[in-house]
């Protein structure tokens, strides 16, 4: 059995469960918080992480590949060595380029803290460039890569709301808004699996933000 663990707030942790659901893999969930992680299973202590039959396993990413190879029934890659490249191409886009980007903004867009000037004129310009190229490869037709959905929508369903929420609220302006992101997310939040994601996540952010008001 597949166990993944870590919480439902996480945008990384709900990528691999969008995956799940969506191939159909029978899996649990164990709510692990930051700080009590399982050393062994997650030597950064880091969410998620998975327990699994052949051993544990930490890495979003990692846990995607794994998911595609050990469970290849209702396959989120494409069929050939291109188009697979191509989907993987746009996760590492959205990931490394935009969410980790705009995730500088997060303390003052969502938390109440506070991020300097300097640091919002520096990222705004790398924004705007890498929204750019991220346009250039995103097909929206009507998914990421295409006609299908892939492991790029389980990355685009949860870090393009933040993206463009962020900043939006740092900015004043969704930086995303020049791309069809909006119709996007609209479209892609019908599926049964996006809504069972993003259910849980509301729950999971409540109990959260609840758990740290307690700790302050």
């Amino acid at each position: 059995m597949f166990k993944l663990c870590g919480f439902a707030a996480s945008n990384y942790y709900n990528k691999v469960k969008l995956a799940l659901l969506e191939k159909g893999v029978p899996f649990e969930e164990e709510l692990v918080w930051l700080g009590e992680t399982d050393q062994a299973a997650s030597p950064l202590g880091k969410v998620p992480y998975a327990l699994t039959d052949d051993g544990p396993l930490s890495e979003s990413t990692i846990l995607l590949e794994y998911i595609e190879a050990k469970y290849p029934q209702h396959p989120l890659l494409p069929d050939d060595a291109y188009g697979t490249a191509r989907v993987r191409e746009l996760v590492r886009y959205i990931e490394l380029h935009l969410e980790l980007v705009a995730r500088n903004l997060y303390p003052e867009a969502f938390f109440s803290g506070k991020v300097s000037d300097g640091l919002k004129d520096k990222l705004r310009p790398q924004l705007e460039k890498h929204i750019a190229g991220f346009g250039q490869l995103a097909k929206f037709s009507p998914f990421v890569a295409g006609d299908s959905f892939t492991l790029a929508d389980c990355a685009a369903a949860v870090h393009l709301p933040l993206v463009s929420s962020a900043t939006k609220a740092i900015y004043g302006q969704d930086l995303l808004a020049d791309l069809p992101v909006k119709d996007y997310l609209k479209r892609i939040g019908e599926r049964p699996a996006v809504q069972q994601v993003n259910t849980d996540r509301k729950t999971n952010t409540a109990l959260m933000m609840a758990r740290v008001g307690n700790k302050v």
